[in-house]
C-alpha cells in the first residue's frame, strides 16, 4: 500500500469514526470468510458496516477525533462494527459473539464515551431507534383512541337507551 492510499483509508477511517453513533472494536483471529461475511451481511441489515483496517492507520484515524480514547483497543487483529444508530452496532456485534467464540469484543467508543466490553453488552440492550420511535408513536396515539372512545360513549349509551324506550313503548 503505498502512501496515497494510505491517506485516503486514514481519510475514510476518519470520516466513519465521525459520523458513526457506535463504533464496536472486537478481535477476529480464526474466524472463516464465510463467517466474516456472515457478520458483514448482518451489519448491512441492521444499518451498520464491518471494517477491517490496520491498527497503526486507525489510530492515525483516530486523533481528534471525539472517541479517540478506544484507541488503546486497537492490538492484534481487529475489526471495526459500526453504525449511525447509537445501538445497532452494539446489538449486531453481540449477537455475533454469541454465536461465535472466536469473535471477542473488546470494547468501543459512542460518541466520546469510551466503552469496555460490558458498556457494549449494555448498550446492546438498548432500545434501537426503529424502537423507540414506535414506541413514542404508540404513547401519542393511545391518548388520541382513548378520546375519542370517550367522545364516542356517551353517544353510544344514548342509543341504547332510546332503543331500550323505544322497545318498552313498543309493548
Amino acid at each position: 500500500m503505498d502512501r496515497a492510499q494510505k491517506e485516503k483509508v486514514v481519510e475514510e477511517l476518519g470520516q466513519i469514526f465521525e459520523s458513526s453513533g457506535v463504533v464496536v472494536v472486537a478481535h477476529y483471529t480464526g474466524l472463516t470468510v464465510a463467517q466474516m461475511q456472515t457478520l458483514r451481511i448482518k451489519a448491512r441489515e441492521s444499518g451498520g458496516a464491518v471494517r477491517v483496517a490496520k491498527n497503526r492507520l486507525a489510530k492515525i484515524a483516530l486523533e481528534g477525533q471525539p472517541c479517540a480514547s478506544m484507541a488503546d483497543l486497537l492490538t492484534g487483529m481487529t475489526v471495526l462494527t459500526y453504525s449511525e444508530d447509537p445501538v445497532a452496532a452494539a446489538k449486531v456485534a453481540e449477537d455475533f459473539a454469541k454465536t461465535h467464540d472466536k469473535f471477542v469484543i473488546l470494547g468501543g467508543a459512542m460518541g466520546e464515551n469510551a466503552l469496555d466490553r460490558a458498556g457494549v453488552a449494555a448498550v446492546s440492550k438498548m432500545p434501537s431507534r426503529e424502537e423507540l420511535i414506535a414506541s413514542i408513536v404508540g404513547c401519542i396515539g393511545a391518548p388520541a383512541s382513548n378520546i375519542a372512545g370517550a367522545i364516542g360513549a356517551p353517544a353510544s349509551n344514548i342509543a341504547s337507551i332510546l332503543s331500550t324506550i323505544e322497545d318498552k313503548a313498543a309493548a
